[in-house]
């Protein structure tokens, strides 16, 4: 009876100790210069940088306060394609690092990056430059 419920208890904790490393791999984030397959937008760059275009304004306050530059970001493509976890690497001033968020919140689902068939999620880093066309 000791025999059996000795190799029970190994296998119920030998089963959650392989389930734990199973499900870290689940949600591990990967770098987009490490990837063969790595998440699309739909239609490719230039297409998500005409929709950055389409959809980025120039903050009121950036352009009273003649702020130019680029915004640093980095953020995750999700096994759904969604877009997350959007972060501010490199600041150029409140304003401009508030809208380059804004509009990646908005990005359409991207097709998701895969290994050995899986979707996963990986972490992009992109620059996204404000400059105020308007300005003389």
């Amino acid at each position: 009876m000791k025999k059996i419920t000795l190799m029970a208890l190994i296998m119920l904790l030998g089963f959650g100790f392989s389930k734990a490393q199973t499900s870290g791999d689940e949600d591990k984030v990967y770098p987009f210069v490490s990837i063969k397959n790595p998440p699309t937008f739909p239609g490719g760059m230039n297409a998500f940088y005409k929709f950055l275009g389409d959809n980025m304004k120039y903050p009121e306050q950036a352009k009273k306060d003649k702020t130019q530059g680029t915004v640093f970001v980095s953020f995750v493509v999700e096994k759904d394609g969604s877009i997350n976890d959007i972060k501010i690497d490199r600041s150029l001033s409140t304003a401009t690092d508030q809208e380059a968020k804004r509009v990646l919140a908005l990005s359409p689902k991207w097709i998701a990056g895969t290994l050995e068939g899986k979707a996963i999620r990986v972490k992009y880093n992109m620059p996204i430059r404000f400059t105020d066309k308007t300005a003389k």
